[in-house]
């Protein structure tokens, strides 16, 4: 299960890894984040170890820098399927599965709220 910082780290960056080399979201990513991903890393090593462990280390808004995005459902979608992925080949457990649940409810928001700047 997921049960340290380094188990976080390991989560993020594999994740990540296959989300820039999606064909989807990859290019979405790669034109936001350019050459700042040691430090988009290091933001989501603090935003998921806050999240799933309580060491509250992230202190952030993660949703403003979304905002804009050119991204629909089917983006969310693949996003979820890659980090579900990502947590079903790494671990199992508790911690595990409420990683999944996390994302699918930050995907659900997210969703919600860049359609709504998208449609007005």
């Amino acid at each position: 299960d997921i049960q340290s910082l380094d188990d976080i780290k390991l989560l993020v960056d594999q994740f990540y890894g296959k989300v820039r080399n999606n064909d989807l979201i990859g290019p979405i990513f790669n034109e936001v984040i350019k050459d700042k991903w040691p430090e988009h890393l290091e933001k989501m090593y603090r935003f998921w170890e806050t999240i799933l462990l309580g060491n509250n280390t992230y202190d952030g808004r993660p949703f403003p820098p979304h905002a804009h995005l050119p991204v629909a459902q089917e983006h969310f979608d693949q996003w979820k399927a890659l980090f579900f992925m990502t947590v079903d080949e790494l671990y199992q457990g508790e911690v595990a599965d409420m990683a999944k649940w996390r994302a699918t409810k930050i995907a659900e928001v997210f969703h919600a709220k860049i359609s709504y700047f998208q449609n007005q």
